[in-house]
């Protein structure tokens, strides 16, 4: 009762002296911090602005510009990407490396997901100790234990596609088991469990009750996996073949400090522009699976993210 008293009475004192109310207002409004914020988005984006800007620029300096134009991405009749063969494969491998790893990793990490919230034991705890494990591995190291594996021991893992997906897969795992887990703890097993006294089989609850509602966490998932998959390098660089299964990541790599050409800032935009796109597709589909939920926006989707 106290509390609210002295409350009160802080308002009222606020109300009646206008150099309270400007010091209260000045606090509420942090100032240095959207300061320090504003200049990090700055610091954050302006490369990649630059490197956007450049792409367009109609001549071979990547730090002049002369005009602009389309040359880099397919009017040049041989250094553009849409012509340049070795820049049109790294694009396309880059592409079906997202596809394959994310229609393979999002159903494996749904049902491992759904199977260590049901298992219990120590065995499916280790499990749940190695998924978090990845989080902390150092990529390299993982990818050089793969490389001997492809290179050194008889088995079906190779170099090239079938090497670099499957270290992919391994990689990326964690993200939607994490993320599915934990979408799944905060919606409870009450709607499983309603389903089943309605009369619904373990099966049917799981695939018509509890799905639907882990949709938006395997959307983020599917988001997340294919924005990674596209940017990775440690991984497919190691374990790339010739070059037919060069990624956009390795081929930048590669040419950056060879004479480069406005087209690597052409081939990264072409990059940016699908992760940007499935990030709009992602929360497009995020909202339609979240609607009636209270606070589904911007924010809470980069929360399942």
């Amino acid at each position: 009762m106290s509390s609210v008293l002295s409350r009160h009475a802080t308002d009222a004192a606020l109300d009646n002296d206008p150099a309270l109310r400007v010091r209260k207002k000045r606090w509420r409004r942090p100032s240095v911090l959207a300061l320090i914020t504003l200049a990090y988005i700055a610091w954050s984006l302006l490369p990649v602005v630059i490197a956007v800007l450049f792409s367009f620029n109609s001549g071979r300096s990547r730090t002049e510009w002369t005009g602009f134009s389309l040359r880099w991405y397919f009017t040049d009749p041989e250094r553009s990407v849409w012509h340049d063969p070795s820049m049109h494969t790294a694009l396309i491998h880059t592409m079906r490396l997202g596809i394959i790893v994310t229609v393979i990793t999002i159903p494996l990490g749904v049902l491992l997901a759904l199977g260590l919230d049901r298992w219990r034991g120590r065995l499916p705890q280790g499990v749940s100790f190695l998924v978090l494990m990845s989080f902390v591995l150092p990529e390299v190291l993982l990818a050089v234990a793969l490389l001997f594996v492809a290179t050194t021991l008889n088995t079906p893992m190779q170099l090239g596609m079938v090497g670099q997906v499957l270290a992919l897969v391994t990689f990326q795992l964690s993200y939607p088991v994490i993320i599915v887990r934990g979408r799944m703890l905060a919606i409870g097993p009450q709607y499983e469990q309603a389903a089943v006294d309605l009369g619904a089989s373990r099966w049917g609850a799981v695939w018509r009750v509890l799905i639907p509602m882990l949709m938006p966490a395997i959307f983020a998932s599917t988001v997340l996996v294919f924005a990674d998959v596209i940017d990775n390098f440690v991984l497919v660089r190691y374990l790339s073949g010739d070059a037919s299964t060069e990624p956009v990541s390795v081929k930048i790599y590669n040419t950056a400090r060879a004479a480069p050409t406005p087209a690597l800032n052409a081939l990264a935009t072409l990059v940016l522009i699908a992760s940007l796109l499935v990030v709009t597709l992602g929360f497009v589909a995020y909202k339609w699976f979240s609607r009636g939920e209270k606070g589904v926006g911007v924010q809470s989707f980069a929360a399942e993210l």
